[in-house]
């Protein structure tokens, strides 16, 4: 409690530029809360979907059971039934609607990436700014007879150094957040592709076998 305090009395000597900084580092937590929440419940892959899908030959009616489990808000489960409820047709046709599908996701996936993107680089800019306003209160203490009031001076350094600190740190845990995303964004959707691919390959199956089939008849 003691600390918490410390660090607001801190604070309020950084001028006024840190409540715009607060304000980015309080919409970069909020993304990086809402994607972790995000991850954690909609772009959930079960080891034994992944196991099934990467089965020759599995049935598509435990398929269709897996993904009713999933439910329908899950990534994995929208993006694997548009090529299930598609695999009567070409596979042609079935790569379309999935990569149509995809690219959904994908803007599902990145929606507010850009918020973390812009906290990483206004957040410096803003500390920047806020040790230029410090420096200036500074030097409008000192007089043209040079006589200087130095609680003033110091209290306008610390109000540059709080506001430059303050920016970078938040850049810097905003940068974190971003890359973190950013590649679980990337590796979701691999991981989407690959699987996508071994189902197309499953109805490219299909069909073979229904072809030998008429032709044997």
């Amino acid at each position: 409690m003691h600390d918490l305090q410390a660090a607001i009395e801190v604070l309020k000597h950084g001028g006024a530029i840190i409540y715009p900084l607060l304000a980015l580092a309080l919409a970069a937590l909020v993304v990086m809360l809402d994607k972790a929440l995000v991850y954690r419940r909609h772009a959930r892959l079960p080891e034994a979907l992944r196991q099934l899908v990467e089965t020759y030959g599995f049935s598509w009616d435990d398929l269709d059971r897996h993904l009713t489990e999933l439910g329908p808000r899950n990534y994995f489960s929208r993006f694997f039934r548009v090529i299930m409820d598609n695999r009567a047709k070409p596979a042609w046709w079935v790569e379309s609607r999935a990569g149509d599908e995809a690219q959904q996701i994908e803007k599902s996936l990145g929606r507010g990436l850009w918020v973390l993107d812009t906290v990483v680089t206004a957040a410096p800019l803003l500390g920047l700014l806020g040790t230029i306003l410090g420096m200036m209160q500074s030097f409008k203490l000192i007089g043209a007879a040079g006589l200087v009031n130095p609680g003033g001076v110091t209290a306008g350094v610390a109000e540059a150094l709080i506001a430059t600190a303050l920016g970078l740190l938040i850049a810097l845990v905003a940068l974190f957040g971003y890359n973190f995303l950013t590649r679980a964004q990337a590796q979701t959707l691999d991981e989407m592709e690959r699987l996508g691919t071994r189902l197309v390959d499953h109805i490219r199956l299909d069909a073979q076998d229904a072809g030998a089939g008429r032709e044997a008849a």
